[in-house]
């Protein structure tokens, strides 16, 4: 791979590939400001998920990925860029290496690097995802070139290295996978989205298959459980899709997500079992990342106060009807969404207030160690 190098004071930028036909398809930095900051290890940023062994396969993974693409033109994108920000679940042209134009090997190596990231259970929802596309292609009436299975895109941003800060991208319609690595130890897993359509499949080979199954039983069992004063607080109305939501989500495809108040029905004013399937919601949707990863995730948000998540069902309550629910806790948001295509179109997602992208890991390295990374 061949590599331009750009000195700037103690830290140095790099360069990434591009393919002939218009989209990056690969974005490989060699260091960003950020990730030429140095620190006391010990130093950890505030409710980060710390991982320096899973880190090291993420790194593993991704320059076994990154030598096995073979691109003749580059371009320069920086870690810092904007497009490591732009999120989106929409079937769109996007920046990245696509699937359609990688070999059978180089294909699998793309695969693994997305497969280090996930649980069993969420890879397998990915691909599935995925698949879907095929279905898509042959049911379709005028079928959409990015509602494909060769249509997701996977982009490096900086440098994949042991010690370094960096991260990756795996995207496409209904999928969208935002790791970042700081210092070579801490994680960030989110925005996460994933989604499906059809939702349930009605006709032919696959009838019958529901991804994203336990997602919305789950959360449907829970609003069929509320008492008549519990509906008051947490049953509401399905948000107008045209003018209060992007695809049927209230945060949309926002790069920043704020705290505002929470909808809904708090833990607290739920009985014992009413909290427990919240929480088994809530590890349903964060469970589709690795264990290790999703167990610190998780204990963050009992730390927090399980009490303090709130849980919004809005819409009907049968099997048909369209859905949609919202769960927030102190930490986190995770959204869903089942209003559109006769409610057989589902959209959700897992947000972090603090550490998308990494934001707050990035941040505190920033504060900690400014007269390294103000260049």
């Amino acid at each position: 791979m061949r590599v331009q190098r750009y000195e700037s004071r103690s830290c140095v930028s790099g360069s990434s590939r591009t393919h002939r036909h218009g989209l990056i398809v690969l974005t490989v930095v060699l260091c960003s400001s950020v990730a030429c900051l140095a620190g006391d290890p010990a130093d950890v940023p505030p409710n980060a998920i710390e991982s320096p062994e899973i880190a090291a396969e993420l790194t593993t993974a991704a320059q076994r990925f990154v030598d096995a693409v073979d691109v003749k033109l580059q371009a320069e994108f920086l870690f810092q860029d904007a497009e490591r920000g732009n999120f989106h679940f929409f079937p769109i042209a996007r920046r990245g290496v696509p699937l359609k134009s990688l070999q059978d090997g180089q294909r699998q190596l793309g695969y693994a690097l997305m497969s280090t990231t996930l649980s069993h259970v969420g890879n397998q929802k990915a691909l599935t995802i995925m698949s879907l596309g095929d279905y898509l292609k042959e049911t379709d009436e005028e079928p959409n070139v990015y509602r494909d299975s060769d249509q997701y895109y996977f982009s490096i941003f900086g440098t994949p290295s042991p010690e370094g800060t960096w991260g990756y991208r795996v995207e496409g319609f209904h999928l969208s996978l935002n790791v970042t690595v700081v210092e070579g130890r801490w994680i960030s897993v989110t925005p996460s989205f994933f989604g499906a359509i059809p939702a349930t499949v009605a006709d032919g080979p696959r009838k019958g298959l529901q991804v994203l199954k336990q997602e919305t039983e789950l959360a449907r069992t829970l609003a069929e459980s509320f008492s008549p004063d519990q509906r008051e607080t947490g049953l509401g109305e399905i948000p107008d899709f045209l003018t209060e939501t992007v695809g049927g989500l209230i945060t949309g495809n926002k790069r920043r997500i704020e705290r505002g108040k929470p909808r809904g029905l708090p833990a607290a004013d739920m009985t014992h079992q009413q909290q427990e399937l919240l929480m088994r919601i809530v590890r349903e949707h964060i469970g589709r990342i690795r264990k290790e990863l999703a167990d610190q995730d998780l204990a963050r948000i009992d730390r927090a106060g399980v009490e303090m998540i709130h849980f919004s069902w809005a819409g009907g309550l049968k099997t048909g009807e369209p859905h949609h629910y919202m769960i927030q806790g102190p930490t986190f948001l995770i959204e869903y969404d089942n209003t559109q295509d006769d409610a057989n179109h589902v959209h959700c997602v897992y947000r972090d207030f603090d550490n998308d992208f990494g934001d707050a890991m990035l941040e505190h390295y920033r504060k900690h160690h400014h007269d390294d990374h103000d260049h």
